[in-house]
């Protein structure tokens, strides 16, 4: 992979020199502050993980910038932190951004030619079921569990609709769910000498969410567990270390 990756870049590399008098952030068109913030913020993280992984900034400044890029909604403030920066990210950056991230978002929109079923169910009965990696996630989910161990992980699910409902019938079983930072969870489970913890955000002012779980139903003696597996921050600085790897560069 990481060959792979080195390949890549070194024959991008020419190209990106060339672009070194261009800024990420266009200003001769629409005014900055009425852009959608989210584009913004989209273009500012994508320069700074380019700069980054080569070596233009120090690893410092990057968490630092990075850090106020995916909580800021200052157009204004998101800009600065690339007024500086002129390697601009080009298509192969974009195809190797698409290989790492396996989700129809930003820079990949391959998977949404099939959509899945709007409602799908999950019965687990004295067993173990997990799904993970780069999963079709449905509209509605049923989970019916008994005696059974379900996980589900939607850090790299391939999301087709913005909402999502799961409804669960936990019986002496456990239900662990994990998400990405960039997905809000209410939870609404009745508990019957259960516990259920939710530690997710469910979303607010000023919180870049672009998805929503709501998960209610039962759950008799058993757990239902709601958690963050991985912010969307630390996915975006493995992918830049991952590039400086591939290129030879240490951390600064």
């Amino acid at each position: 992979m990481l060959i792979a990756i080195q390949s890549v870049l070194c024959a991008g590399s020419g190209d990106n020199q060339q672009e070194d008098s261009e800024m990420a952030i266009d200003t001769t068109g629409v005014k900055l502050q009425d852009r959608p913030v989210a584009q913004i913020r989209e273009e500012v993280i994508d320069q700074l993980i380019m700069n980054y992984s080569h070596g233009v900034i120090s690893e410092q400044a990057f968490e630092r910038r990075l850090d106020i890029a995916t909580n800021s909604d200052d157009h204004l403030l998101l800009a600065e932190q690339v007024a500086d920066l002129t390697l601009l990210p080009d298509a192969k950056y974009r195809a190797m951004w698409a290989q790492n991230f396996n989700s129809p978002g930003r820079h990949n929109q391959a998977h949404q030619q099939s959509a899945p079923t709007d409602c799908d169910r999950l019965v687990s009965v004295l067993s173990s079921d997990e799904r993970s990696g780069p999963w079709r996630v449905p509209q509605h989910l049923t989970i019916i569990n008994a005696l059974s161990s379900v996980e589900l992980d939607f850090s790299e699910a391939q999301f087709d609709h913005t909402q999502l409902t799961i409804k669960v019938q936990n019986w002496l079983g456990s239900v662990t769910i994990k998400v990405p930072e960039h997905v809000a969870v209410i939870s609404d489970v009745n508990n019957i000498a259960s516990s259920s913890s939710n530690n997710v955000s469910s979303g607010g002012p000023g919180q870049a969410k672009t998805h929503f779980i709501r998960v209610e139903g039962v759950s008799v003696l058993g757990s239902v567990s709601i958690s963050v597996k991985r912010t969307l921050q630390e996915r975006f600085t493995e992918f830049a270390n991952s590039i400086r790897s591939a290129l030879g560069l240490t951390k600064s």
